[in-house]
This record gives structure tokens, sequence and C-alpha cells, in this order.
């Protein structure tokens, strides 16, 4: 006999929860409906896996990643499309899921439904599964009974979207890695290599070299207050993150990110992409202008681009066109203000959008190939600087032996 808990309504509306003993699914139901109870949920119960699960527990979080989601949205639509009920779509999708916190999302997200739930509401109760953006286009969907073509554009522009993100981490691995095992080299350096000359100097009798000296000495100070350094970063950190909280910090960060000398022109072309892609998705999918602007807001990811979208809406609201206070914000460049301004003329912003965004994600791979390029050189001359400028410090009382020498 297998062990079922289960969430049923009475005669009287009122819903229990319980446990109930049977030999398997079917006959748990029928043991229930001779209860004269209506069954909403109903789940095997699984044997404890000890105390270490129960610690556990808490603590672990599950998560989604954009490939199961997208893959997970494709098949809804395929489904709902081919005529098979959403709540059985659902269950479809649960069962075959390979992510155990998709699977449970989804059988949630069906119960949701087969007590009358719309999807959009169903789905909108798991955020950490389901952003705002996701929810907000299915609900547009099922007001304008276009659920599975809306679904598809929702696995499009994620899948899109993706691409972008995964494009962005690749360009700043690479200097990220390298700049890590330059300042781990360096370390070894100050802390192990420099140490060893200072003893063979010490038998020279003879002031060292200007430079020399001042590394040797870095390389007592951080000998002798290496924990003391390392809580100063940690420290620093900390109160840099706290910083990053704050409206102002977020505001600063993000602005700086915009003017960087290197990475801001990619930066700002990724927003741009990101910004017209979202709204022209949302648009097609049959959500108001205002609605939308407010939700490409939320999840442009950056808060000068977030301010300046808000603004945008504002004006918009107040019975402005869109590419004016785009102009006017000094973020996007006039191109795009002015091939919205020509789509709002024309009735076809949507489509403009959708170019817009294709033009800028062809420039974010010119740019991530031309920033691979460039980053190379750069980072070889950073390494020569640093390590060379070290080892140079380190011979240069060698190179002048025969002046510090005492014979």
């Amino acid at each position: 006999m297998a062990k079922f808990t289960y969430i049923a309504k009475e005669k009287d509306g009122r819903s229990v929860k319980g446990d109930v003993e049977a030999a398997d699914k079917a006959q748990a139901i029928n043991v229930l409906r001779s209860k004269e109870l209506l069954v909403l949920k109903l789940d095997e119960a699984r044997a404890s896996a000890g105390l270490f699960a129960s610690l556990k527990a808490p603590f672990s979080k599950g998560k989604v990643k954009m490939d199961d989601l997208v893959i997970m949205t494709r098949q809804l639509a395929t489904m709902i499309e081919s005529g098979i009920p959403i709540v059985s779509s659902l269950d479809i999708l649960a069962e075959q899921s390979d992510n155990e916190f998709l699977k449970t999302t989804l059988q949630d997200v069906r119960d949701s439904v087969n007590t009358g739930s719309n999807l959009s509401d169903a789905m909108g109760k798991h955020k950490r599964v389901f952003s705002g953006l996701f929810v907000n286009m299915i609900r547009a969907g099922e007001s304008s009974g276009m659920l599975d073509t809306v679904l598809e554009r929702v696995a499009t522009y994620m899948e899109k979207t993706n691409v972008l993100q995964k494009k962005i981490q690749s360009a700043l691995i690479y200097p990220g890695v390298v700049t890590g095992m330059a300042v781990v080299i360096t370390l070894v350096m100050i802390l192990k290599v420099i140490p060893v000359f200072k003893d063979i100097f010490s038998g020279f009798g003879a002031d060292l070299p200007v430079p020399t000296q001042l590394l040797i000495n870095l390389s007592d100070a951080m000998r002798k207050y290496f924990l003391l350094f390392i809580l100063a970063i940690i420290g620093l950190s900390i109160v840099f993150r706290r910083y990053m909280r704050t409206p102002a910090g977020l505001l600063r960060v993000d602005a700086l990110k915009l003017n960087l000398p290197v990475f801001g022109p990619l930066f700002k072309k990724v927003a741009i992409s990101k910004f017209t892609r979202t709204l022209s998705t949302l648009i097609q999918s049959g959500v108001p202008i205002l609605g939308a602007l407010e939700i490409v807001a939320r999840t442009s990811g950056n808060v000068v681009v977030e301010k300046a979208v808000n603004d945008v809406r504002d004006n918009v609201k107040e019975g402005e066109n869109i590419a004016t206070p785009l102009a006017r914000s000094g973020i996007f460049p006039p191109m795009v203000t002015r091939m919205v301004a020509v789509g709002e003329k024309s009735g076809e912003l949507e489509k403009m959008l959708t170019k817009i965004s294709d033009f800028y994600d062809e420039q974010v791979d010119i740019a991530v190939d031309g920033l691979t390029s460039l980053i190379e050189p750069l980072i070889i001359a950073f390494l020569g600087i640093i390590i060379g400028g070290i080892v140079m410090c380190m011979f240069l009382p060698i190179f002048k032996i025969s002046t510090i020498v005492n014979f």
C-alpha cells in the first residue's frame, strides 16, 4: 500500500487536507470520492530522507535554466495549437521534465488551472520561474485568443535574449580569468619570490635602487599585514555591495557601465537591443503600450535605461509620442529614435522595433569580436607592465652590482 497526500473540497465548499492509503492513485481517488470529496490535488507521499534532508531543505533553492524554460514554452505552444487542453498539456510537460523544481512548479500551475484559475494568474504565483514579462504576455494571449502564437513569441524572445547574454558573458570571461591569474602570480612573487631576493641583497652592504627598495617594502608590509589586507578587501566589497543596493549607488554604477571606455559601447548596444526586442514582442502580443513600457523598464537590467523608459512612459501617458522623449533621454542614438518615429507614423512600430533589435544584435556580434581582438594585446601589455616591472625591479641591483657591492 502506498500513502497519498490530498487536497479536496467537501460539499459545503470547505477545503480539507489529509492522507489516504491505497494501492495506486486511481484507488486513492475512488476512496476519496466515496467520502463525497472533490479531489483538487493528489500526490504520493515520499519517504523522508532523514535528518540530512531535513537540514538541507531550508537551504535548497530551485532553479530553472533558460534553455529548459524555452523548450517547455515551445512544447506548450505546440500542444495548445494541436487542440490539447491546457491542463493535460501542463500534466504532460510536468511528467517529462527532468528539472524537479520546474516539474513541481508545472504541477502547481496545473492544479491552479484545474480549479478555475487563468494560466497567467497561475504562473504569476511562481515569480522565480515566470518573469513579469512572461506572465503579462500570457495574459495578453489569453485575452486575444492567440495563446499558442504568443507562447511561440515568448520562446523566440527568450532564445534571442539568452544568446545575447551568453555573448556578453563569453566576452567578459576571458579578461576576467587572465586578470585573476595575473593577480595570483603577482601575489606569489610579492609574498614568496621577493623575500628570497631580499635575503640575497641584504649581503650587499649598500643602498638598493629606489624601485627595488619600494618593492621590498611593499612585500614586507603585505607579509606582515596580509590578514588585514584580506579583511580590508572583504570589507570594501561588503561596503560596495551595500552601496550598490541604494538607489543612488545603483544609478551611479549603471551610468558608469554605459560610459566605460572599452565595454561601455557594448553595454549600450545590448541595452538598446533588449529594449527594442522586448517592446516589439509585447506590442505584437497585444499588451497595451503603457503596460508594455512599464514591463520594459522593469526588465531593462540597467537603472539609467529604466529611468529613461519610465520618463518615456510618463510622456506617452500625457499624449506625447514615443520617439520624442526617447531622443531627449540621450541614451538612444538618432537612428533608433528616427526609426521609432517612422514606425509610429506608419502604424508598424513593432516591425520597426524588430528591425532595430536585429540590427543591434549584429552590432553586438561585431563589438564582441572586436573586443576580443582588442582585449588580448591589452592584457598582454598589462601582464608585461605588472610582472615585467616586478622582475626588472628585482634585477636592477644585479645590473648595478659593480657599484653597490662592497669590495
